[in-house]
Protein backbone atom coordinates (compact mmCIF):
# COMPACT_ATOMS: atom_id res chain seq x y z
CA UNK A 1 0.00 0.00 0.00
CA UNK A 2 2.67 2.08 -0.97
CA UNK A 3 1.88 5.79 -0.81
CA UNK A 4 4.14 8.77 -0.66
CA UNK A 5 1.30 10.55 1.66
CA UNK A 6 1.53 7.91 3.97
CA UNK A 7 3.93 8.66 6.96
CA UNK A 8 5.08 6.06 9.50
CA UNK A 9 6.79 7.00 12.42
CA UNK A 10 8.48 4.20 13.92
CA UNK A 11 9.94 4.84 17.72
CA UNK A 12 12.88 3.27 19.03
CA UNK A 13 14.85 2.69 22.44
CA UNK A 14 16.32 1.08 25.32
CA UNK A 15 13.92 -0.04 28.46
CA UNK A 16 13.27 3.93 30.00
CA UNK A 17 14.68 6.17 27.41
CA UNK A 18 10.91 7.78 27.48
CA UNK A 19 9.63 6.32 24.48
CA UNK A 20 6.17 6.44 26.10
CA UNK A 21 6.64 9.64 26.83
CA UNK A 22 7.36 10.80 23.93
CA UNK A 23 4.55 8.38 22.04
CA UNK A 24 1.89 9.57 24.16
CA UNK A 25 2.36 13.08 23.36
CA UNK A 26 1.40 12.71 19.99
CA UNK A 27 -0.93 10.30 20.02
CA UNK A 28 -3.10 12.13 22.41
CA UNK A 29 -3.27 14.62 19.45
CA UNK A 30 -5.23 12.21 17.60
CA UNK A 31 -3.07 9.56 15.72
CA UNK A 32 -3.26 5.94 15.43
CA UNK A 33 -0.86 3.62 16.73
CA UNK A 34 0.31 0.20 16.33
CA UNK A 35 2.20 -1.36 19.85
CA UNK A 36 5.17 -4.16 19.15
CA UNK A 37 4.70 -5.00 22.26
CA UNK A 38 1.14 -5.52 21.92
CA UNK A 39 1.97 -8.16 19.27
CA UNK A 40 4.15 -10.01 22.33
CA UNK A 41 1.66 -9.84 24.96
CA UNK A 42 -1.44 -10.66 23.00
CA UNK A 43 0.28 -13.74 21.88
CA UNK A 44 1.23 -14.91 25.47
CA UNK A 45 -2.73 -14.29 26.49
CA UNK A 46 -3.30 -16.50 23.34
CA UNK A 47 -0.96 -19.25 25.02
CA UNK A 48 -2.04 -18.80 28.45
CA UNK A 49 1.31 -17.42 30.05
CA UNK A 50 1.75 -14.51 32.77
CA UNK A 51 2.47 -11.34 31.20
CA UNK A 52 5.53 -11.15 34.02
CA UNK A 53 9.06 -8.90 33.29
CA UNK A 54 11.01 -12.23 32.27
CA UNK A 55 8.18 -14.47 31.13
CA UNK A 56 7.65 -11.47 28.45
CA UNK A 57 11.59 -11.44 28.01
CA UNK A 58 11.77 -15.36 27.51
CA UNK A 59 8.83 -16.07 25.29
CA UNK A 60 9.68 -12.67 23.11
CA UNK A 61 12.82 -14.38 22.11
CA UNK A 62 11.62 -17.84 22.22
CA UNK A 63 8.81 -16.87 19.82
CA UNK A 64 10.99 -14.98 17.33
CA UNK A 65 13.44 -18.12 17.38
CA UNK A 66 10.15 -20.31 16.56
CA UNK A 67 8.47 -18.34 14.25
CA UNK A 68 11.36 -16.07 13.00
CA UNK A 69 12.62 -12.63 13.65
CA UNK A 70 9.70 -11.27 11.55
CA UNK A 71 6.97 -12.27 13.42
CA UNK A 72 5.77 -9.58 15.17
CA UNK A 73 6.83 -7.14 12.44
CA UNK A 74 4.38 -9.04 10.25
CA UNK A 75 1.13 -8.13 12.50
CA UNK A 76 2.59 -4.44 12.84
CA UNK A 77 2.38 -4.25 9.00
CA UNK A 78 -0.57 -5.94 9.03
CA UNK A 79 -2.55 -3.51 10.92
CA UNK A 80 -0.97 -0.69 9.33
CA UNK A 81 -2.13 -1.59 6.58
CA UNK A 82 -5.53 -2.09 7.97
CA UNK A 83 -5.61 1.59 9.26
CA UNK A 84 -4.04 3.03 5.60
CA UNK A 85 -7.03 1.48 4.06
CA UNK A 86 -9.37 2.91 6.42
CA UNK A 87 -7.95 6.42 5.72
CA UNK A 88 -5.20 6.75 8.06
CA UNK A 89 -1.95 8.35 6.86
CA UNK A 90 -0.31 9.41 9.30
CA UNK A 91 0.75 6.46 12.01
CA UNK A 92 2.54 6.11 14.87
CA UNK A 93 4.58 2.50 15.19
CA UNK A 94 5.63 2.23 18.99
CA UNK A 95 8.16 0.36 20.27
CA UNK A 96 10.63 -1.09 16.89
CA UNK A 97 12.54 -3.85 18.61
CA UNK A 98 15.32 -5.18 15.64
CA UNK A 99 16.83 -4.97 12.98
CA UNK A 100 15.29 -7.29 11.09
CA UNK A 101 11.81 -5.58 11.93
CA UNK A 102 13.74 -2.07 10.88
CA UNK A 103 14.36 -3.77 7.22
CA UNK A 104 11.30 -5.34 6.95
CA UNK A 105 9.53 -1.43 7.54
CA UNK A 106 11.68 -0.14 5.56
CA UNK A 107 10.96 -2.71 2.26
CA UNK A 108 7.28 -2.51 2.95
CA UNK A 109 6.40 1.45 3.21
CA UNK A 110 9.29 2.03 0.92
CA UNK A 111 10.17 6.88 1.28
CA UNK A 112 7.03 6.36 4.08
CA UNK A 113 9.28 4.87 6.99
CA UNK A 114 10.78 7.39 9.44
CA UNK A 115 12.48 6.24 12.48
CA UNK A 116 13.10 8.25 15.58
CA UNK A 117 15.33 7.32 18.30
CA UNK A 118 14.63 8.43 21.94
CA UNK A 119 17.48 8.27 24.06
CA UNK A 120 18.72 8.97 27.59
CA UNK A 121 21.72 8.59 29.79
CA UNK A 122 21.84 5.13 31.49
CA UNK A 123 21.48 6.79 35.21
CA UNK A 124 18.35 8.01 34.23
CA UNK A 125 17.29 5.46 32.40
CA UNK A 126 17.42 3.06 35.15
CA UNK A 127 16.26 5.85 37.62
CA UNK A 128 12.99 5.91 35.93
CA UNK A 129 12.67 1.95 35.55
CA UNK A 130 12.93 1.16 39.19
CA UNK A 131 10.01 4.22 40.05
CA UNK A 132 7.93 3.25 37.59
CA UNK A 133 4.39 1.80 38.66
CA UNK A 134 4.37 -0.74 36.33
CA UNK A 135 6.82 -3.33 35.93
CA UNK A 136 9.86 -1.45 37.84
CA UNK A 137 13.10 -2.89 37.34
CA UNK A 138 15.94 -3.31 40.05
CA UNK A 139 19.43 -1.61 38.14
CA UNK A 140 20.69 -5.37 37.51
CA UNK A 141 17.19 -5.76 35.78
CA UNK A 142 17.79 -2.97 34.35
CA UNK A 143 21.45 -3.53 32.84
CA UNK A 144 20.06 -7.50 31.72
CA UNK A 145 17.12 -6.09 29.68
CA UNK A 146 19.80 -3.72 28.01
CA UNK A 147 21.98 -6.57 26.89
CA UNK A 148 19.21 -9.06 26.56
CA UNK A 149 17.74 -6.03 23.85
CA UNK A 150 21.13 -5.30 22.32
CA UNK A 151 22.76 -8.84 22.32
CA UNK A 152 19.60 -11.28 21.54
CA UNK A 153 17.07 -9.04 20.00
CA UNK A 154 19.24 -6.70 17.43
CA UNK A 155 18.04 -3.53 19.12
CA UNK A 156 21.11 -1.34 18.65
CA UNK A 157 20.95 -1.42 14.80
CA UNK A 158 17.80 0.42 14.23
CA UNK A 159 18.96 2.82 17.31
CA UNK A 160 22.15 3.63 15.54
CA UNK A 161 20.25 4.04 11.66
CA UNK A 162 17.57 6.38 13.56
CA UNK A 163 16.73 9.37 10.90
CA UNK A 164 16.02 11.36 14.23
CA UNK A 165 17.27 11.27 17.98
CA UNK A 166 15.13 12.63 21.07
CA UNK A 167 17.47 13.46 24.06
CA UNK A 168 15.10 12.69 26.40
CA UNK A 169 17.24 13.58 29.75
CA UNK A 170 14.38 14.36 31.71
CA UNK A 171 13.19 18.30 30.95
CA UNK A 172 9.97 16.60 29.35
CA UNK A 173 8.72 19.92 27.03
CA UNK A 174 12.50 20.09 25.81
CA UNK A 175 11.99 16.49 24.51
CA UNK A 176 8.10 17.15 23.19
CA UNK A 177 9.97 19.88 21.26
CA UNK A 178 12.32 17.83 19.74
CA UNK A 179 9.55 15.93 18.89
CA UNK A 180 7.71 19.02 16.99
CA UNK A 181 10.77 19.83 15.30
CA UNK A 182 11.12 16.42 13.89
CA UNK A 183 7.18 16.37 12.74
CA UNK A 184 7.37 20.08 11.03
CA UNK A 185 10.70 18.60 9.28
CA UNK A 186 9.22 15.77 7.62
CA UNK A 187 5.87 17.26 7.00
CA UNK A 188 4.19 15.11 9.42
CA UNK A 189 1.01 17.40 9.98
CA UNK A 190 0.18 18.34 5.83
Amino acid sequence: MNDKNNKIIAFVGLAGSGKTTIIDYITKKGYPKVYFGGVIYEAMRETGIDITPKSQQIFREQIRKNEGNDFVVKRITKQINNLITIGQHRIIADGLYSWTEYQYLKHAFPGELVVIAVVAPRKIRYRRLASRPERPFTESEAIERDYTEIENLEKGGPIAIADFYILNDGDVLKAENQLETILDEINFFS
